[in-house]
Formats: C-alpha cells, sequence, structure tokens
C-alpha cells in the first residue's frame, strides 16, 4: 500500500503499489511525493518515470479511505500532482492498463506520457455523482481537446489509449507502445532529460473555434439526458472554464463544483451504491478464500420464460447448460425462443453471428433427468407450488453426481422445506432470478439453514461469472424483495380504498422516479399472482388486512395485460395503460361497501405510504437476520424493482430524510381511520435508530 523507488542508469522508476488497482491513499501519495524529492535531490539522476504495479498504472482515489480524514491528508492528490509538475528534472508517466480518475489526473501533471496500447482511460467520477476533483477538467481539454475531453468527463466512459492517441492535435500521449511500456519510457526519459523548458499540461490553451455555441447545445444535450442528475451539468460548465478562465481561476471552480456536488443527495446515492455493489458479495461468517467448487456444466429443469431466460445468462458466460423438460413441445418452443431472443440481439449488432452459433453449439436439452448426472448446477424453473419443488428434488437427488448444487428459483417458497426433499440439504440453495432472467441484474441467493458455505461462496462466484448483482438472503415467505413489495402492494390498495385512483398512484410513483407504478407493474405481471397469494395469506396469517378491491378486479377477469385488462384497458398488440371507466366504477362500489370516505391525497403522501412500507418491513428483514445489511436492500430494489438510482434505493432515500422524520411521518399516517393500528408500527430496529439518533447506512 505504498509506493516503491528504485534508480535504473540515470532515470529514477517510482512505482505505485497498491493492489488491486494502485488506489492513490494516503500511504502511495506520500510515498510517491518522497519518491520525486528523492530524485530531485540525486545529482545522478537525470529524469523520473511513474508507473503502476501488477495490473494497472492507477484506478484513481483509494476507495477504502472514501469519507476517511486519510483522503484528505497532506499530501492530498493536488498536492501530489503539484509536486511533479514542480520537479526540476522531466517526470514521465509509464501508463498500461487501467489510468482512470486520479491516476489520469496523476499522469496529466507529469511532463510527458507513454502509454501502452489497450490502456482504459477515463475520468469517470460522474458516476459517482461527482466531477474530477484533481485538475481532470482542466488539464483534459488542454491535452485532448476540448470536444473530445468533454465527451469522456460527462459520460465517464473508458476510451482505449491508441484510439485517445489518433485524436488530432492531441498531446496527452507522447508515444504508445505495443508492450514493455516501462522500458519505453524509460527510454524516452534519457531522450528528453536534457530538455527545457520542461512542458507542462496548464500551459497549454483549451481552445474551441465557437466556444460559447458549442457550450450552449452541449447544455440543451447533456440537461436533457441527465434531468436527475446534477453532475453532468456541473462537468459541462467546468469544461467551459477550461476555455474561458486562467487556469488557477478553472482550478479554483472545479473545487466549488466538487464540493457543490459533494453534498447533493445524488452523490450520496451512487456512491452508497457504488460501495453497496461491492460489500453485497460479501458474507459476514464466510470467509474470502472459502475453497469454490468447480462449475463446468450446468443444468436447468424447465424450458419456460424463466428456465430460458435463465440458461441465456450461461450460455453468455460461455458454460454448458442442458435444459430440461418433460414433453418436447415445449423443450421446442423454450428454444426457440432461445433463439428469438440471441437473433434480435444479431440484429441489432449487439451480437455476432459467430458467439451466437457459439452459444447455440454450448446448448443441449433432454427429456431425461439421467442427462443431468454430470451438471454441477442444477437450477428448477418449474411451477411456483411446493408438491411439484417436491417432485423434482427427489428426482434430482437421485441422479445428481455427489456435490453438485441444486437450486431453486422459488421467488417465495420455503427453501429450507425444498432441502428436506433431499438427502443432501447442505447442497441446496436458493437462486432467484427476475424476469426476464437474462435482461435483470437481480440474482437473490437464498441461504437455507443448512446450506455449506462453499455452495454459498460458489453461488455467488457463478453471479459475478454471469454478470449479476448478487445478494444474500436468508430463508422467509417472499425473502427480501417479495417480503417488502407485498406492505408496498397492501399500501397502494388502501389507497384505493381512500380515493385514489390506479393512475394517480402510478403517476405519482413514476415521477418520484420508479420505473413503473404499482397498478402497472400488477398489470405487467399479472393479477392472478397476487390473488392467489392473498387466497394463502388469508389461511396461512388471517389477521393481515388487505384492501379488498384487487379481489374485486380478479373477480372481474381482469388480469392484466394478458387478458387485455386489469386496473387499466390495453388494445390488442399495445402495452400502453388506458384508465379505465370498468375500474373506476369497480371502486366506487367497493367504497360504498365499505363505508369509505373518498379524500383528496397529495402525490407526496402517496410516495412516502409505499417508500416507507418498503422501509419499515426491510427493517424487519434486517433485525431477524434475513438481509446481512441495509445495503443489501438497497441493491435489491435498485436492480430488481426499478427503484430511482439516483435516490440510492429505500434505506438511503429513508437516511437521506431523516429516520427521525420517516417516524414522524407513520405516525400521521397512523391516525388514518382506515389503518389498523399496525402497518404503520415502527419495527424494533428503526425505532430503536431513532432513539439513538443513527441511520441504517
Amino acid at each position: 500500500m505504498t509506493a516503491h523507488y528504485e534508480v535504473r542508469g540515470s532515470v529514477a522508476v517510482i512505482t505505485l503499489d497498491n493492489p488491486p488497482v494502485n488506489g492513490l491513499g494516503f500511504a502511495t501519495r506520500s510515498a510517491c511525493a518522497a519518491g520525486v524529492e528523492r530524485a530531485e535531490a540525486d545529482p545522478a539522476v537525470t529524469a523520473v518515470v511513474i508507473t503502476g504495479a501488477g495490473k494497472a498504472f492507477s484506478g484513481g482515489a483509494d476507495i477504502k479511505e472514501f469519507g476517511s480524514p486519510k483522503a484528505l491528508a497532506e499530501p492530498n492528490l493536488l498536492s501530489l500532482i503539484a509536486v511533479v509538475e514542480n520537479c526540476s528534472k522531466p517526470v514521465v508517466a509509464a501508463i498500461h492498463s487501467v489510468c482512470m480518475g486520479g491516476g489520469l489526473e496523476l499522469s496529466l501533471g507529469c511532463h510527458y506520457r507513454v502509454a501502452q496500447a489497450g490502456t482504459k482511460v477515463a475520468l469517470p467520477e460522474v458516476k459517482l455523482g461527482l466531477l474530477p476533483g484533481a485538475g481532470g477538467t482542466q488539464r483534459l481539454p488542454r491535452a485532448l481537446g476540448v470536444e473530445p475531453a468533454l465527451n469522456m468527463i460527462v459520460s465517464g466512459e473508458p476510451v482505449e489509449a491508441q484510439m485517445l492517441a489518433m485524436v488530432p492535435g492531441q498531446k496527452l500521449f507522447d508515444k504508445v507502445v505495443d508492450a514493455d511500456v516501462l522500458g519505453a519510457a524509460i527510454q524516452f526519459a534519457q531522450e528528453v532529460a536534457e530538455k527545457r523548458p520542461l512542458p507542462k499540461v496548464r500551459d497549454l490553451k483549451a481552445r474551441h473555434p465557437n466556444p460559447d455555441a458549442y457550450f450552449q447545445f452541449a447544455r440543451n444535450m447533456v440537461g436533457g439526458m441527465s434531468k436527475n442528475y446534477p453532475a453532468p451539468l456541473r462537468c459541462l460548465e467546468a469544461v467551459a472554464g477550461a476555455v474561458k478562465l486562467k487556469f488557477d481561476d478553472g482550478m479554483r471552480a472545479e473545487r466549488e463544483g466538487f464540493a457543490a456536488l459533494m453534498l447533493t443527495p445524488e452523490s450520496k446515492a451512487l456512491r452508497h451504491l457504488f460501495f453497496a455493489e461491492r460489500v453485497a458479495s460479501k458474507i459476514a461468517d464466510v470467509p474470502e478464500d472459502t475453497p469454490l467448487r468447480t462449475i463446468a456444466k450446468v443444468g436447468v429443469i424447465g424450458a419456460g420464460t424463466m428456465g430460458g431466460g435463465i440458461s441465456m445468462n450461461f450460455l453468455n458466460a460461455g458454460l454448458p447448460v442442458t435444459i430440461l423438460e418433460t414433453k418436447q413441445e415445449a423443450l421446442d418452443r423454450g428454444v426457440a425462443t432461445i433463439k428469438k431472443n440471441y437473433e434480435a440481439q444479431v440484429k441489432k449488432g449487439k451480437l455476432k453471428e459467430d458467439k451466437y452459433a457459439a452459444r447455440l453449439a454450448l446448448l443441449s436439452t433432454t427429456l431425461s433427468y439421467d442427462d443431468l448426472k454430470d451438471c454441477d448446477l442444477i437450477i428448477e424453473a418449474v411451477f411456483e407450488e411446493i408438491g411439484v419443488k417436491e417432485a423434482v428434488f427427489k428426482q434430482l437427488d437421485a441422479v445428481a453426481k455427489p456435490g453438485a448444487i441444486l437450486a431453486s428459483n422459488t421467488s417465495t417458497l420455503d427453501v429450507d422445506k425444498i432441502a428436506s426433499f433431499t438427502k443432501r440439504p447442505q447442497d441446496v440453495v436458493g437462486m432467484h432470478f427476475f424476469s426476464p432472467a437474462n435482461v435483470m441484474k437481480l440474482l437473490e441467493v437464498v441461504r437455507g439453514k443448512e446450506t455449506a458455505k462453499d455452495v454459498l461462496a460458489t453461488v455467488m462466484a457463478i453471479g459475478k461469472k454471469i454478470k449479476k448483482t448478487a445478494v444474500v438472503s436468508g430463508v422467509c415467505d417472499g425473502f427480501i424483495g417479495n417480503r417488502m413489495i407485498e406492505q408496498y402492494s397492501r399500501q397502494a390498495g388502501f389507497l384505493l380504498d381512500e380515493g385514489c385512483t390506479p393512475q394517480q398512484v402510478d403517476k405519482a410513483v413514476e415521477k418520484f422516479g420508479f420505473a413503473m407504478g404499482p397498478f402497472r407493474m400488477g398489470d405487467l405481471a399479472g393479477n392472478d399472482i397476487g390473488w392467489a397469494i392473498r387466497k394463502r395469506r388469508a389461511v396461512e396469517r388471517a389477521t393481515m388486512k388487505y384492501s379488498a378491491s384487487a379481489d374485486r378486479l380478479c373477480e372481474l377477469g381482469r388480469f392484466g395485460q394478458k387478458t387485455g385488462a386489469g386496473w387499466y384497458d390495453y388494445l390488442p398488440g399495445k402495452r400502453d395503460a388506458i384508465p379505465s371507466p370498468v375500474v373506476d366504477e369497480m371502486l366506487a362500489k367497493h367504497r360504498e361497501a365499505i363505508g369509505a370516505k373518498k379524500r383528496d391525497i397529495s402525490d407526496e403522501e402517496i410516495v412516502h405510504r409505499l417508500v416507507f412500507a418498503l422501509v419499515n418491513e426491510a427493517a424487519h428483514l434486517l433485525e431477524e437476520g434475513i438481509a446481512q445489511r441495509a445495503s443489501d436492500v438497497d441493491m435489491v430494489y435498485l436492480t430488481g424493482y426499478g427503484f430511482p438510482i439516483w435516490r440510492g434505493g429505500p434505506m438511503c432515500y429513508a437516511d437521506t430524510l431523516g429516520l427521525f422524520n420517516v417516524v414522524q411521518a407513520m405516525k400521521r399516517f397512523a391516525q388514518n381511520p382506515m389503518d389498523d393500528g399496525e402497518f404503520w408500527k415502527p419495527a424494533p430496529l428503526l425505532a430503536r435508530l431513532v432513539a439513538e439518533g443513527k441511520s441504517f447506512t
């Protein structure tokens, strides 16, 4: 976690060494600055090369120090860049593999830059709701040109070094080499050792032939594409400052912009997401070095919508898949759907023909369980009924090889009960994919009471391999996501009882930023699914209160898009949700039957009742140990349920508002005569956090 110093001939080589991406933490910054000063003081040294150990030049800030005093401790990154830039001997950056964020800003402070082809170069700060804060918005436009620099800064996307080297007039790279970038940089340093004055990027001019018109055009474009995110426009204004202001004035404006963005809820949410995504894979009692089981072949039971989508994930990752069905027609339909999905990608240019052919070559089908005997992982995606699961797992237990992982794609059923159908409960785990499974990022990994640690570690690693965000859940009805969404849906029903229309609720929630409101979502998923759950609840938890409006809807046969009518009407072949007079009449009669008085309800109340219903149930999940951490809950809702990313998930949003304020609002909602006195009772964890002045995240 430092930087190493050595002298090769007359060139001092400083190697950043802070795995995995040479983050510019305090120790690394200090050692790098000390190395430059040591080279300055050594008369035998004529030039300096800065490079990175391992597989990166530098990925930028050290995420382990985010938010800590060390992140700002001197020498901070600005101070280190000043030391490098003001060195009296030429400093050459030997850039390879990854050069991003503060790493790119450090290289721009060097006098020269030699890069290896294939190096991914980026200023990705905008993805954290920030702008580059160590001169990136001032130096990159000077070195690369205003337009390409603005594109990089506003998008945050990496570009390969050789592509940037082709930009006309660029002075970002002095040389691009195919291999041995350190050797090339040392040689280059020797060649320029006596050249004076030393070139500084800050002394270059950032020019554009028509800056006013260009930046106005860019404002219109960027503003239209980033309405919920303040950072892109702030980035644009900082780059405009590089053109219009003196360098030092531009640097001050950049720092002011950075400081302002740090305080925005959007940046807080995006930074929370950044860390939540990385910590979700960590399981408290499962060591990171837990040996993994080999997964070389996958079996999938069921060729329906879920089974086909699940299979595509593994085919995309280069793993052979065998799909099992009970009838040949079902297999044929499933394979045809997989082909259709791939062909659509080929048509759009997202998939090459040879890759399509390679993926299909990995797919085999069968009607016999015996053909799954050599699979390392077998996932069932059959009908959501415990008797059906029992039959499947008993057959799997009989044919699967020892050590094979047996997974259920169940969305609500008891994984421990499913495991009990086998003689190997330690090998059973839940892998709850979300529909469409080949698109949705979320994978809920359900840990049974006997699930082995190496099974859990292996499934989490496989989740990463197939590019899913895997989140661990304990066993309960609905796991994390669906258990929470039930309370959200209950509250949506109560809003109808009190006078809201489905479209009023949906519009308020979608304006807040959800991809889809609860009633449009119900129509898409099928209202009969919720109906079946409520019938089960009536037996299992008779005291749980629901609005009867959804049952009245289903009694009319309005199951949603699949029947052409649900909470909304739908025209044949179209998905546009049209407000329904039939539903309006049904709701009016329903309110009359239950003696409910219609009242005006604000969008804010609608949103907070729905979101706080999620938050309170999540607090129960955390208290019970079903969810490991609040940030895991946020990952579930951001990647599986369409919660607005710029709000950071329900728990982050609640923290932003203040948990005291959340509970105060819940107390007001509980005064509603329609409330049963229990719904808005704060979960013990939520009440405790408020009493202690703490937050979830």
